[in-house]
């Protein structure tokens, strides 16, 4: 028996260690392995109209889409947590905290020192930016004089680091608890003379500012790209960078860039200012109406009161010299065909209009999704359907996506062109002119989005209200904001 005893002990003890052999070969899950185990993607960003915010419509910005789109794609929850400032950032994804952070943010040499980044998304330059009336300086030189200032732990700080050794006098103000907003706000109120900014961030924000300006660009284009831990583990990193070369390949990568930058390649300072003083003056007076025959035909107001805008400015006596008339300058063959008596009255207008977009929403192909369904309709609205279609022909023929808005647009004005409009089914169009009218209303409605849910840009998130607004606008965006309210 005692034999027996002794014989089993030493079978278990073999077996622990063997075991214990075993175990100690199996390999901890890596970093993507743990995502999925988890079922959560955590993802650091902060506020703004570039990376994330909320709005009536549910979350937004081009980095939220971008690691929406990621998270989808590992089949897991996205979790956006956001960092107040970039020493929290960086704790956060250092301890493990967060999966990776996505705020916009430069590859510079000394991050890459301390942290992986995936492929580059998109290329910015950073922007010497003053105001009109001032001297425009030539360069950083010019800024010795004047007062500059600059985010704390952007690229753009980094880059005056480098340039101090360069400039001897060079001296400015690194503001930690700020946004780009913040920045561009004490230029336009004279409380700097000179900002430096990322270009793709002023480009967001140079219609709510239309007196400054860009000096000039102070250092080639860097890309943008998705910041992770520098560990050894790669593994998350590696299914980011697929996902971006992929995202890329398919050309939802430029859809997404179109969407947040696409109508923004223009700037009109004169026409800015015009529109800040209409919607004090003017859309007071028919903003109930839009809200009312939105709401039935489950529409934005605010597009709505945006393409009014673009059509007549407002104005309910409009009439253009081919005949269009009232604020949604309808025709009267479409007038009559929705029930319309007078293009006239302002709410038959309006409310003609709406229905009209509507049925140009129910005819475009449901295979284009949402924003740039709208971009579609707009344009059919514009120029007619069937002309949309011709251009989405035309993109076909030219190995492009039919269903992309930006691959479309730049086909419309093709339309004017003898050879390509022969080939097409309703022939000749002033293709250029849908083009302009989506860019303008698109550039429309975001202000007023801007102007009725100002907390979407207020990285600290206070009280909604035109208390806010005062804070981080213009006097004539308050202006405009308190009639609105």
């Amino acid at each position: 028996m005692g034999r027996l005893f002794t014989q089993l002990s030493i079978v278990l003890l073999i077996l622990g260690v063997c075991l214990l052999s075993w175990f100690g070969k199996v390999e901890p899950p890596n970093r993507l392995q743990l995502v999925k185990q988890r079922d959560k993607l955590v993802v650091l960003t902060h506020f703004g109209a570039s990376t994330f915010y909320r709005s009536t419509e549910g979350p937004g910005g081009l980095e939220y889409d971008l690691a929406k789109r990621f998270a989808d794609r590992l089949g897991v929850e996205l979790v956006m947590a956001v960092a107040d400032n970039p020493d929290e950032l960086k704790l956060q994804l250092e301890t493990g905290a967060a999966d990776l952070a996505a705020t916009g943010i430069a590859a510079t040499p000394l991050r890459r020192q301390r942290f992986a980044f995936a492929t580059a998304y998109l290329q910015v330059r950073p922007q010497l930016i003053y105001r009109a009336g001032s001297t425009r300086p030539d360069g950083l030189a010019d800024t010795l004089e004047g007062s500059l200032a600059v985010l704390a732990g952007t690229r753009q700080e980094w880059l005056l680091s480098r340039r101090r050794a360069e400039i001897r006098r060079l001296r400015w103000t690194t503001l930690t608890d700020a946004t780009t907003e913040d920045l561009l706000y004490r230029v336009w109120s004279r409380r700097l003379d000179y900002a430096l900014v990322a270009s793709n961030k002023f480009t967001l924000s140079r219609n709510f500012y239309p007196e400054l300006r860009v000096a000039k660009d102070i250092a080639k284009p860097q890309g943008l790209a998705w910041m992770f831990r520098r560990d050894g583990d790669t593994s998350l990193l590696e299914a980011a960078n697929q996902f971006f070369a992929d995202l890329r390949a398919s050309g939802e990568l430029g859809r997404l860039i179109e969407q947040y930058y696409g109508h923004l390649d223009k700037f009109d300072y004169v026409g800015t200012r015009v529109y800040m003083r209409h919607i004090t003056d003017r859309l007071p007076l028919y903003k109930g109406i839009f809200q009312e025959a939105a709401s039935e035909h489950q529409l934005d107001w605010r597009l709505l009161a945006a393409m009014g805008y673009q059509e007549s400015h407002w104005d309910p006596g409009a009439v253009s010299p081919t005949g269009v008339r009232g604020i949604m300058m309808l025709t009267r063959l479409t007038a009559r065909a929705i029930g319309i008596d007078d293009r006239l009255d302002a709410e038959q207008s309006i409310r003609g209009g709406a229905i009209y977009l509507k049925r140009m929403l129910s005819r475009i192909p449901e295979n284009i999704p949402q924003p740039q369904r709208t971009w579609f309709a707009l344009a059919a609205y514009n120029v007619g359907l069937g002309h949309v279609t011709d251009a989405q022909a035309i993109t076909k023929m030219q190995d492009a996506d039919p269903s992309s808005w930006a691959a479309v647009r730049t086909r419309l004005p093709l339309l004017t062109q003898k050879r390509w409009y022969k080939r097409v089914k309703y022939g000749y169009a002033r293709g250029w002119q849908p083009v302009h009218y989506v860019e303008n209303v698109r550039k429309y409605y975001r202000l007023l989005v801007r102007i009725t849910e100002p907390a979407i840009h207020d990285a600290q998130r206070v009280k909604a209200g035109t208390a806010l607004i005062e804070r981080t606008s213009p006097f004539y965006l308050r202006s405009a904001a308190q009639s609105l309210y």
